[in-house]
């Protein structure tokens, strides 16, 4: 019998993106209770948000394959807050948000609207698993999709019941490499690594015939090193890595005991 059953599932693509219903499908097989509270457009890159300054309102929708789910006009990380308060009238064991079409690897996670949620969920003392995958415009995608939300599920269902020793929940970001046949090579724990971006500000005249910019740019690339995502991805496996909600620079401050500042 599952120790963990009931699983709140969200992403930042939207309540009709293809990685969403994969994962709640997979988690279902797999003999969890899942319900979906998803935003009901994209939120890609939207970053940590709490939304305070107007209502937010959650509808009952279903998924393209007929999977019951609610839609909110709040963020990702505003979907967990609400349902883990109450919203839903139910309780989670745990949160699943994704899947990402694209890895979150490195500081994406400031960005990305898939592992905020997941970092709402451990806010709230729950783990939070943030699941990405490595996407791409070729044959084989949704085998792709299928084949990593599979090996996520399995993933997490050993993540599940880990000790945390963070004062909050864990949080996990799992990605996932492109495996249409699910040829992992197995799975590596990971550290983050420097992200490289490549973007840009492209200016354009919008419809109201006011100046106004858009940020843009090349795919951004990683410094592969030992131990890192960008490695583990490269060579096949899919990359957990763990994360806390503490960003102190514990080392730093170690450094700056005994420093005087004048004032």
């Amino acid at each position: 019998m599952l120790k963990f059953k009931r699983v709140l599932v969200t992403n930042d693509d939207g309540v009709d993106a293809p990685g969403l219903e994969a994962i709640a499908i997979a988690l279902q097989t797999a003999g969890y209770d899942v319900m979906v509270c998803a935003p009901d457009k994209n939120w890609s890159a939207c970053g940590h948000v709490k939304t305070l300054t107007r209502p937010m309102h959650i509808k009952p929708v279903k998924l393209a394959g007929g999977m019951e789910a609610f839609a909110c006009d709040g963020a990702p990380s505003d979907c967990v807050s609400l349902a883990l308060m109450g919203a839903l009238d139910a309780e989670f064991d745990f949160v699943v948000s994704g899947i990402n079409p694209h890895n979150n690897v490195g500081v994406d996670v400031t960005y990305s609207g898939t592992v905020t949620a997941a970092m709402e969920a451990a806010l709230a003392g729950l783990p939070g698993y943030a699941v990405s995958y490595e996407s791409r415009t070729t044959e084989g995608q949704d085998l792709a999709l299928e084949a990593a939300a599979k090996a996520a599920v399995k993933v997490i269902g050993q993540l599940l019941g880990l000790k945390s020793e963070n004062s909050h929940g864990h949080i996990w970001n799992i990605n996932v490499p492109f495996k249409p046949q699910a040829d992992f090579a197995g799975v590596r724990f990971t550290y983050g690594g420097v992200r490289i971006y490549a973007d840009r500000v492209q200016k354009d005249i919008d419809v109201q015939g006011e100046t106004c910019y858009w940020i843009t740019g090349e795919t951004p690339t990683g410094r592969e090193e030992a131990g890192n995502e960008y490695e583990a991805l490269r060579q096949g496996y899919i990359s957990v890595c763990p994360l806390r909600m503490d960003m102190t620079d514990t080392k730093c401050l170690e450094r700056l005991r005994d420093t005087q500042i004048n004032i």
